[in-house]
């Protein structure tokens, strides 16, 4: 940034998604096999895929979709949510957490972050209980867990159904138990950036056989066949099926993803050494209920007084020069961003909590978020788990962009 030669070029030298012959070859099965798309549903690799996914993370069932934003709709209706009903979701998170709500006729309600996690608070999940509140969506975040112990004691007390947002957490394990296999409904992305994925698509995973055969018939058109023929209830469902490509590819990533587990981890022992010799980025905890971790995003805590009172963007703006990319504002408060547009005009359930709409200016106003935003706006660093799989001399740029930064940071200030 101040002229000097960047300590690379980039980091990771890797492409991210990893792909090859495994890949190749499953592609050319399903392309020879004839039955490209989903119908019938499930397809049959898409079948096979989904019942090793859900046994893989300690699940009864598992039913394929076409992304990780439909299968959390999906969930919301085998549930059977009304207009009106209102679903708790963390403020801290991606649109599809709460926009699964709003296309269902439900009202998210938007709740604060934990500060050691940054994942949803429990506290402010009871306080935010109203006689509405049908439905919890915690988010496991980054490489964090939501604190599913007390989360689902309170979702106990007040007869609330629990999806699992795991669009993070492919292989995560809680208590030695898959996330996703917790809560009622867990739901899964595949879409190119995530740690399983075919491009898109999306799993939910439950073991309830109710709710799965409710999911089979919704993301098939509301149809009863096969498994889920028995279905007294007529529902409202959509086509939300994959192709037997996807499911190829989901097959064979699912098999590379214990190896890139424990590179990950082995990634984030190194990068925390390390790191921790220059001050001023703290690693967020592991809960020590988590016994498997998952790292989309490996997310650290920012401290300006470490880097001669920076702002983080500008810590960020010189570590980009360095050759190391990491996300600040990777996520803000879903009340902050413009793709939560979501007006009473066209979702009237909308009306009674948010006004004219969740962006609306006298919404804004009076919704507060401050462990979130200080997340959003001023502490969390964001490292995508491509930079994880980097080799070990590759790690070492990375720790040396950041202690480069720190000694010039007096010039950058």
């Amino acid at each position: 940034m101040l002229g000097g030669a960047p300590v690379c070029e980039r980091v990771p030298a890797a492409r991210w998604p990893e792909a090859g012959e495994a890949e190749r070859r499953a592609l050319l099965g399903a392309l020879e096999e004839g039955q490209w798309g989903g119908y019938p549903s499930p397809g049959p690799r898409a079948a096979a895929f989904a019942e090793r996914f859900a046994a893989f993370q300690d699940a009864r069932h598992g039913i394929c979709a076409t992304n990780g934003s439909v299968t959390l709709e999906v969930a919301l209706t085998a549930l059977g949510l009304e207009a009106g009903d209102e679903v708790i979701v963390p403020a801290y998170t991606w649109i599809a957490t709460a926009a699964c709500a709003v296309r269902t006729n439900a009202v998210p309600v938007f709740v604060d972050s934990e500060p050691r996690s940054f994942c949803i608070d429990p506290d402010a999940v009871e306080a935010a209980i109203t006689p509405r509140t049908r439905a919890l969506v915690p988010v496991h975040l980054g490489a964090s867990v939501a604190d599913l112990d007390r989360l689902l004691e309170i979702a106990r007390r007040h007869d609330l159904r629990v999806v699992e947002d795991c669009a993070h957490m492919h292989g995560a394990r809680w208590r030695e138990r898959g996330v996703g296999s917790w809560g009622d409904l867990g739901s899964f992305s595949f879409q190119t950036s995530k740690l399983v994925t075919a491009g898109e698509g999306g799993a939910i995973l439950t073991s309830d056989d109710a709710l799965a055969a409710r999911c089979h018939s919704v993301v098939n058109c509301g149809r009863h066949e096969g498994d889920y023929a028995h279905l007294e209830e007529w529902l409202f469902g959509t086509n939300a099926r994959i192709t037997e490509f996807q499911a190829a590819v989901l097959e064979t990533q699912l098999d590379r993803l214990p190896e890139r587990t424990e590179r990950r981890a082995a990634a984030i022992a190194h990068l925390s050494q390390g790191l921790s010799q220059v001050g001023g980025l703290e690693p967020l905890p592991l809960d020590e209920r988590v016994t498997t971790r998952a790292a989309y995003e490996w997310v650290l805590r920012y401290d300006a007084e470490g880097f001669a009172g920076i702002p983080r963007d500008r810590f960020l703006q010189a570590l980009a020069a360095e050759g190391v990319q990491a996300d600040g504002p990777f996520y803000v408060p879903l009340p902050d961003h413009p793709l939560m547009n979501a007006r009473s005009t066209q979702w009237p359930m909308l009306r009674e909590r948010y006004g004219d709409g969740i962006r609306a200016p006298e919404t804004l106003r009076r919704l507060e978020f401050p462990v979130a935003r200080r997340a959003a706006y001023e502490e969390a660093v964001w490292l995508h788990h491509a930079t994880l799989l980097a080799s070990p001399k590759e790690l070492d740029r990375v720790v040396e962009a950041v202690a480069k930064v720190s000694r010039h940071a007096d010039a950058l200030r």
